[in-house]
């Protein structure tokens, strides 16, 4: 996955995300509760990949 799909995709999780807590604030039952847990997963997964990536850059630009 490239870098602009895992913005996307971290962008598209976040909302949906917020969704879900917006209507549980709400008050309203939300049909799958295990799904927050499943959405903040995937995005700590794409944001442990970035950081990855970050560190990576950065440690082959220090070896030159």
């Amino acid at each position: 996955m490239s870098k602009e799909e895992r913005e996307n995709k971290l962008k598209e999780l976040k909302a949906e995300l917020l969704k879900l807590r917006a209507s549980f604030a709400l008050g309203a039952i939300p049909e799958n509760p295990y799904r927050m847990k499943i959405l903040r997963r995937s995005i700590a997964r794409i944001l442990t990949v970035n950081r990855e990536e970050e560190l990576k850059k950065a440690k082959e630009g220090g070896k030159r």
